[in-house]
């Protein structure tokens, strides 16, 4: 009996030990500084907020003044920048407010708020619910006037909202701290995940080898909001690889360039190992004077100018790609950077089997396909968190 109070005697504040505080950006900023600020501080995300620091009055403290409203990341913007309305003048689309990137849907809002003292239950039943990131505020670090009045002066990445600071709380943290405890779940962390019911067969993005993948940017945008990933498939549906957002999100946004020039084959081989060869960066150069896309080749040959010359940029919060970052040809190099092969398990494969395999790997998911490679679907964090939520309700 003791184990099962154990895990419900924890509160979500448990597991953000340790964790740094939010950068942020203001709502009112536009997509070009928020893709300035990604490159300066070299954040995988960055969260939004709905406020202002620069007219706000430190003496006095508003509650609920501030709300963080979404996050930001390079592959927002890439694929904003890949939309055939922004093609021609992906200088012009920068200027957009940022507003244009946030998922707003209330009901299936992907950033929620949540009380340091709130249970591992309330957690797991707001990802259920859709969220992928939740906002805790950190217990107070450095609480004297001075400190606060030094942040807030940061007005453009500030840490403080409401006179206090926030992180994250992942998908993925929540499934390291449940593998740690898998011994309370022990008669289902063993059963094989088509016993579960846990394999989705309809929600699978996938396209082919040679289909455009500005055909996929679509699928490459939903990817992002559900924490997976696109699979390419041959001519018999066996899985040769992937698109992932984990590998875009580490490029240049004149990735671009490459999404609306190349087959969805080219562009998984261009991303592959954190950055393309010489000469898949001319042939994407010259599939865009044929297509008469010179903003996207001026954004291209500036970026690849300065990685030239850039040095390393380093990274404070890496917590959701866990991807380090360096500027090379066009994308970032790779220190973490995974290859383009897709991760897969089969049918038979054992719950805490996958969960080992994700977290192994950084990501939320992992592809399910027969003894050929032949796809058959996908497991999430979000589909193991059912399983796990329905044991601690029985346990209750």
């Amino acid at each position: 009996m003791s184990q099962p109070r154990s895990l419900f005697s924890h509160e979500v504040a448990d597991l953000c030990l340790g964790k740094p505080p939010l950068k942020s950006l203001s709502i009112a900023a536009t997509v070009g500084e928020a893709l300035s600020a990604l490159k300066r501080l070299g954040e995988t995300f960055l969260s939004v907020w709905s406020c202002n620091h620069a007219e706000r009055n430190n003496d006095v403290i508003v509650e609920e003044e501030c709300r963080c409203v979404g996050k930001v990341c390079m592959l927002d913007v890439i694929a904003y920048l890949g939309k055939e309305e922004n093609r021609s003048s992906p200088a012009k689309a920068l200027e957009a407010p940022l507003a244009v990137l946030i998922h707003r849907e209330p009901a299936t809002a992907l950033v929620r708020h949540l009380e340091p003292h709130a249970s591992l239950v309330e957690a797991m039943d707001l990802i259920l619910e859709g969220a992928q990131n939740l906002v805790i505020p950190l217990e107070s670090r450095r609480n004297t006037g001075l400190r606060n009045k030094l942040l807030h002066s940061n007005s453009f990445n500030p840490t403080v909202h409401n006179n206090r600071e926030y992180c994250w709380l992942t998908q993925e943290d929540i499934v390291r701290y449940l593998l740690n405890s898998i011994g309370y779940f022990s008669h289902v962390s063993n059963t094989a995940i088509n016993t579960l019911h846990i394999i989705d067969s309809i929600n699978m993005l996938a396209v082919h080898y040679d289909d455009p993948a500005s055909a996929a940017l679509p699928l490459i945008s939903q990817s992002l909001v559900q924490q997976t990933s696109v699979a390419i498939l041959d001519g018999e549906g066996i899985v040769i690889g992937e698109i992932s957002p984990y590998t875009l999100n580490t490029f240049h946004e004149s990735v671009a360039a490459a999404i609306v020039t190349l087959s969805a084959g080219e562009l998984m081989a261009y991303i592959d190992c954190g950055g393309p060869w010489d000469d898949q960066v001319q042939l994407v150069k010259d599939r865009l004077l044929e297509k008469k896309y010179e903003g996207l080749l001026e954004l291209m040959e500036e970026d690849f100018t300065f990685s030239s010359s850039s040095s390393i940029c380093s990274t404070s919060s890496d917590e959701e790609f866990g991807q380090g970052r360096s500027w090379r040809l066009g994308g970032y190099s790779a220190r973490l950077v995974r290859r383009s092969e897709a991760i897969v398990c089969y049918p038979c494969s054992s719950l805490v089997a996958v969960m080992v395999q994700a977290l192994s790997h950084r990501v939320s998911y992992v592809w399910v396909v027969d003894e050929d490679r032949t796809l058959s679907g996908i497991v999430t964090f979000a589909s193991m968190f059912k399983i796990f939520r329905d044991r601690l309700r029985f346990m209750a």
